[in-house]
């Protein structure tokens, strides 16, 4: 029989993926070689979370696409450790494709290939599905227990961005040995000279009566940067044109101006990313936790901006403010497919603009707040408005002008010739990123080969030499998959064909999902900026590398066209 072998090893299993894939190999292979079995094809994800499921990463959802093909070249698939393989109850969703496609799951727990009728085989392979998600819960649980109690205890700065008027201050070696060597130290907050006054003076308004609004506008007013102004490293997303109502109620409102480390004031929530396709898995969202869910140092760590008592008093003001608008009946947020979400821009102030669902129908808008005017002497609308469907059908013809018969011979030659740059470019970055890694480690070595003439524990040292060891060989093996990655180019006459078997591409357009089309035209680079003024919308579309074969995180949108 000829096998396809699949295997997974990322990062939460610390492993080196050359040993781990050479040893769950090692497993196939020894289960198949009584019956005289020859593994032909290999998928191996390397960096790949368990929790994914399969049409979510990369070899394996090839693996999925090649079973559809019956000149696959191979019989069976061999899984090394199915516990790598899947996760919760993902075998109970994709060995039905296998047995549909009369393709035998050989894994090593059952002692050969899965029988679909037997309830024991179905048991163990639930069970390890269990055990994968059960260790991975344990692996959050021992980090977060870890980090509430260094929070709590130490009053350790845990990482992240300081807070506006607090900057980074050296705060010694890192208590681990390892990552002492390795030149890693801790931090800890200190005021800064310019913003830390601001910080005091927003308090001490808002304290004498001043509101959110009046705030913002006076520190406008003076000429003081707000803070993703202040700080554009971190906030080259932001416009940074001038302070928000918001900017000052996150100053009002963090606790660490008192002196105190507050951690857990976020959390990582893992949501379904289709409630009618539970298969997809799920996505990362951030949440905010209750307060009560918060974990204060027990002692003063910092030094503080505003007193215990003035802090307070702010949130005593607030909350009532908070209360008081209340009764006002709020808007009840619902998710709406918008086609150009994150592409549109105001001409006036350069700003993306945000979606608004009004009257059953998408629209995008820019409002912009008074105090930002006053900062840049612009003369802006409160608001501005654009509905979608106004928009997208002169946008579809405009994109489709390319493949216009006078032109389809230029389009097709230049999406051929365009297929390789982002694909080179990406395997170049790849590539010298595993060189960076593979010097560094080597440096590190070296380090501990001097600390270990210089008398330091033989064990710790080779503690830390397995661990460097580890790193190393994975720089190695993405330097080699680098070297080695051909990308898969399509001719002329393929790209083609593609564009023919769609027929008339702007009925395509017209009819296609919401959600495809936003990925088409994020796939395309658009970028569109409407010009109020005149009532035009002036658009460019900057495509990096395609017609390159990848997945849909939905997996097959046309599975009925194969």
């Amino acid at each position: 029989m000829h096998f396809a072998f699949y295997g997974r090893v990322s990062t939460e299993d610390q492993q080196d993926p050359e040993a781990s894939r050479a040893w769950q190999l090692a497993r196939a292979r020894a289960l198949i070689e009584s019956i005289g079995g020859e593994i032909v094809r290999e998928y191996f994800d390397v960096g790949m979370s368990r929790s994914l499921p399969w049409r979510r990463r990369p070899h394996a959802a090839r693996l999925l696409t090649a079973l559809r093909d019956r000149g696959r070249g191979f019989d069976a698939v061999v899984i090394g450790e199915p516990q790598r393989a899947f996760y919760g109850n993902q075998f109970g969703l994709t060995f039905p494709l296998f047995e549909h496609y009369g393709v035998q799951l050989w894994v090593p727990e059952v002692g050969g290939a899965i029988d679909p009728g037997s309830d024991a085989h179905d048991l163990v392979m639930s069970l390890y599905g269990g055990m994968s998600k059960g260790e991975r819960n344990r692996i959050k649980i021992r980090v977060r227990s870890a980090m509430a109690a260094q929070a709590a205890t130490e009053g350790r700065f845990l990482g992240g961005r300081p807070p506006y008027g607090y900057r980074l201050a050296d705060a010694g070696p890192h208590p681990n040995p390892s990552k002492a060597l390795d030149g890693r130290r801790l931090h800890r907050l200190e005021p800064d000279p310019v913003t830390a006054p601001v910080v005091q003076r927003i308090f001490g308004q808002y304290l004498a009566g001043h509101g959110l609004f009046a705030i913002a506008e006076a520190l406008t007013a003076d000429g003081i940067l707000s803070p993703s102004a202040h700080d554009r490293a971190r906030n080259r997303h932001r416009r940074g044109v001038a302070w928000s109502k918001s900017a000052v109620r996150v100053v009002l409102t963090n606790p660490r101006y008192t002196g105190r480390q507050v951690w857990n004031k976020q959390r990582k929530d893992e949501v379904l990313i289709d409630v009618d396709d539970v298969a997809l898995g799920h996505e990362t969202k951030m949440r905010w936790n209750d307060q009560q869910a918060w974990i204060w140092s027990a002692e003063v760590v910092q030094e503080p901006l505003v007193t215990d008592e003035d802090f307070a008093k702010v949130q005593a003001l607030l909350a009532g403010r908070r209360h008081r608008q209340s009764a006002v009946t709020t808007v009840k947020r619902t998710r709406h497919p918008y086609q150009l979400r994150g592409l549109l821009f105001c001409g006036l102030c350069q700003r993306r603009m945000q979606g608004s669902w009004n009257n059953d129908k998408p629209h995008y808008r820019c409002i912009y707040p008074t105090e930002y005017g006053l900062a840049n002497h612009t003369t802006h609308p409160r608001s501005v408005y654009l509905r979608e469907e106004q928009l997208v059908p002169a946008l579809d013809r405009w994109l489709l002008r390319a493949f216009a018969p006078e032109r389809l011979p230029g389009t097709l030659a230049a999406l051929a010739d365009a297929q390789d740059h982002g694909r080179d470019s990406e395997l170049a970055a790849r590539a010298a990123e595993a060189r960076r890694v593979i010097a560094d480690c080597d440096q590190r070595l070296a380090r501990y080969r001097a600390a270990l003439e210089a008398g330091t524990d033989p064990t710790l040292v080779a503690q830390w030499t397995a661990e460097v060891t580890v790193t190393r060989a994975a720089a190695q093996a993405q330097l080699r998959d680098a070297a080695g990655a051909k990308p898969s180019r399509m001719t002329t006459e393929e790209i083609n064909a593609v564009v023919a078997s769609l027929g008339n591409l702007l009925t395509v357009l017209r009819d296609a999902d919401p959600a495809d089309k936003a990925e088409i035209y994020r796939g395309l680079g658009l970028q569109l900026t409407y010009q109020p003024g005149a009532n035009n919308v002036i658009a460019e579309a900057k495509p990096t590398a395609i017609m390159y074969e990848g997945s849909c995180r939905r997996g097959d949108l046309n599975p009925h066209a194969r």
